[in-house]
């Protein structure tokens, strides 16, 4: 009898080392592992950064939409075209003066 209640003690005693280590190992993983939680934070801030960089270039997508809206033959804009002239021809009036 005195051998049984040493076994189970034994056996008590190595199941609840082994539920602590379960514990541990599972706390680890849900926290520093490939899925826990500081992956997930740093995949929400990649996120967050990824949706600032896509505003900005449907931003700048939508700012060369009109101008290019502006240039068509649909819609003809003077001051757009003078603009692009001067800039891309180096085009100037005869009453002004260039400085450099």
């Amino acid at each position: 009898m005195e051998n049984s209640d040493k076994s189970r003690g034994v056996v008590g005693y190595i199941a609840s080392i082994f539920v602590v280590v379960l514990v541990a190992y599972f706390s680890y993983s849900a926290v520093q592992g490939p899925y826990g939680l500081l992956s997930l934070f740093k995949i929400e801030a990649r996120e967050a950064q990824l949706q600032q960089q896509l505003d900005e270039i449907t931003q700048q997508r939508l700012i060369a939409q009109n101008r290019a809206y502006r240039m068509s033959d649909e819609y003809l804009d003077l001051d757009l075209l003078d603009e692009q002239a001067r800039k891309v021809l180096g085009l100037i009036r005869g009453d002004e003066i260039i400085i450099q």
